[in-house]
């Protein structure tokens, strides 16, 4: 657990003991029902759950495989972004997902006209339309791991890796691809069943449109650019001025204060640059092209954020 990062391993916590408590309570209150995504306009629908639903589970089964692949994924994924923008982009892939789940829904009720209806038959047994529609939950980290998965697949895309059962490994272009289409052929020919097909599309096409920002829009990101150094450079000035109304340094000792943050600008700017290369080594070229001092630096600058 100890090489495991910071966010991914307490991402990894949560979701299991909220699964414990589900587990534990389950003869006193229904954990997945208060915490899970209902559909937005039945009566126990609540706003927060578009965040909580993605910590709990149906099954130990849906568990194990969903804290398998953040394990996997976001292990990497986070020591290339810094844990800020990680646990920013699982979250929002998160919601995203349950967003797009939720319109899914709702296209259903329209198609099969549930509207027009007071009540339905379900397995013998009349019960009203809300009654129904609350049954509509959805639970699981899913969609917020698809978003993982894509991610790992924009920021290593010739890295090659195994599927069960391929007996040979494929790049993760190829995999991210793969898994995409699987979902996208899913959700428009299965109907009903317990799988959210269209939260698993929904992370993924979140992520993809986060990822293409932050491309176009680098100064807005997590990491050290240029755009940031200019706003940190602006506060140095204005803290200067402040200590110099309070008290003015002689003229030598102002001088050096200048040349001392001059030179902490330059050092930083120039850790930066040798990042971005290394970033962009390893999106042509993958992980393990990297020597091992830059496998070094490309981690301590991880956990400098």
């Amino acid at each position: 657990m100890r090489s495991i990062p910071t966010i991914t391993k307490n991402l990894l916590i949560i979701n299991i003991l909220a699964f414990a408590a589900m587990y534990a309570l389950r003869s006193t209150i229904d954990l997945n029902s208060l915490l899970g995504l209902h559909f937005f306009i039945a009566s126990d629908f609540r706003i927060y759950q578009l965040f909580t639903y993605m910590f709990m589970h149906a099954s130990f089964e849906h568990l194990f495989f969903n804290m398998f692949a953040l394990w996997m994924f976001g292990c990497v994924v986070e020591r290339v972004w810094g844990p800020k923008k990680f646990l920013f982009f699982y979250l929002t892939c998160g919601v995203g997902a349950g967003l797009f789940q939720e319109m899914a829904q709702y296209g259903s009720f329209l198609v099969e006209g549930l509207p027009a209806y007071d009540s339905v038959q379900l397995e013998g047994l009349r019960i009203s339309m809300d009654e129904f529609l609350n049954r509509w939950t959805t639970v699981g980290a899913s969609g917020a791991v698809y978003g993982l998965l894509l991610a790992f697949g924009m920021i290593f895309p010739e890295e090659r890796i195994f599927i069960f059962p391929l007996p040979i490994p494929i790049k993760a272009k190829w995999f991210v691809i793969l898994y995409a289409g699987i979902s996208l052929v899913m959700a428009l020919t299965t109907t009903g069943g317990n799988v959210a097909h269209f939260a698993h599309l929904g992370g993924m096409v979140v992520g993809f449109f986060l990822i293409r920002y932050w491309k176009r829009h680098p100064y807005g990101s997590s990491s050290r650019s240029e755009g940031e150094q200019f706003f940190e450079n602006l506060k140095d000035k204005w803290e200067r001025h402040t200590h110099k109304s309070a008290e003015t340094p002689p003229p030598h000792e102002s001088y050096q204060e200048h040349q001392s943050d001059w030179d902490y600008n330059a050092h930083k700017q120039k850790e930066q640059e040798e990042i971005d290369r290394i970033l962009d080594k390893i999106r042509k070229s993958g992980y393990d092209s990297l020597s091992s001092e830059e496998k070094r630096k490309l981690f301590d600058s991880s956990n400098r954020r």
